[in-house]
C-alpha cells in the first residue's frame, strides 16, 4: 500500500462508504496537480477499490501529481448497502465529487476507471457536463461497451483495452467508439484483467496526459 494512503468515510444515502485517499510523493509534488476519482469492477464478481488496476491507474496519476481517491461501492468491503446496477454508484461517485471539490478547491479533477467503473464514470461525466463542471478528462480502461449502456464520452479520452479480453470483447469497444471517432490503445495479449501487463496501463496514462 501507497504510505501516503489515507482511508476516509462519506455518508452516501445508502449508509457509509469507505474511501481512500492516495497522495503523491510530496517531495516531487509539494503542492498537487489535481485530483482523480478512480472506480472500480463490478461488486458482484469481486471487484473493490484494491483491485490491481484500480491501484494502477491510481499510482499512475500519482507519478504526475495527481491525488488519487477510490471507493468501495456499495455492498463492497465496509461499504454499506446492496449492489444498484450502476445508478446508485453513480450518485456515489457524485458524493466523492463534490467532496474532493472542497477539499482541494481549484484543482482540476479527472475520472479514470475499469470495467464496471467505466460506465459509472462515463455516466458521472454527462451528469456534470450537463451542471458545467465537466471533468478535466477520462481514462477508460476495460470500457464495458456492450456490458452496460455505456454513453458518448468526450473526444480526449484515453481508452486502454486488452486485445485477447473475454469479458468484453475488444470488438464490442471498436463498435462503441467507431461512431465516435475515439481512438482506442490496445494492449497485444491482454486480458481482461491486464495480467502481466500493468505497466503499460502507468506508461499510456503518464506518456498520454501530457
Amino acid at each position: 500500500m501507497n504510505p501516503r494512503s489515507q482511508p476516509f468515510t462519506l455518508q452516501g444515502a445508502a449508509g457509509a462508504l469507505a474511501c481512500m485517499l492516495d497522495a503523491p510523493d510530496p517531495d516531487h509534488f509539494p503542492t498537487p496537480r489535481g485530483v482523480v476519482l478512480v472506480a472500480h469492477p463490478h461488486p458482484l464478481f469481486g471487484g473493490s477499490m484494491d483491485n490491481k488496476v484500480v491501484t494502477t491507474l491510481a499510482r499512475a496519476f500519482n507519478g504526475i501529481g495527481y491525488v488519487a481517491a477510490r471507493m468501495n461501492f456499495r455492498g463492497v468491503g465496509a461499504s454499506a448497502g446492496a449492489h444498484d446496477e450502476g445508478r446508485g454508484e453513480t450518485d456515489d461517485m457524485a458524493l466523492l465529487h463534490a467532496h474532493l471539490r472542497q477539499r482541494y478547491p481549484g484543482l482540476p479533477i479527472a475520472l479514470a476507471g475499469f470495467s464496471f467503473g467505466t460506465y459509472v464514470q462515463a455516466q458521472l461525466q454527462q451528469r456534470l457536463d450537463a451542471q458545467g463542471m465537466p471533468a478535466e478528462r477520462l481514462v477508460l480502461a476495460g470500457t464495458a461497451a456492450g456490458k452496460w449502456p455505456m454513453p458518448t464520452v468526450p473526444a480526449d479520452t484515453i481508452l486502454i483495452h486488452g486485445e485477447q479480453d473475454e469479458t468484453i470483447p475488444l470488438q464490442n469497444v471498436l463498435d462503441w467508439a467507431r461512431p465516435q471517432d475515439l481512438p482506442i490503445t490496445v494492449i497485444p495479449g491482454g486480458d481482461h484483467f491486464f495480467n502481466r501487463k500493468l505497466q503499460h496501463i502507468k506508461n499510456i496514462v503518464v506518456e498520454r496526459w501530457r
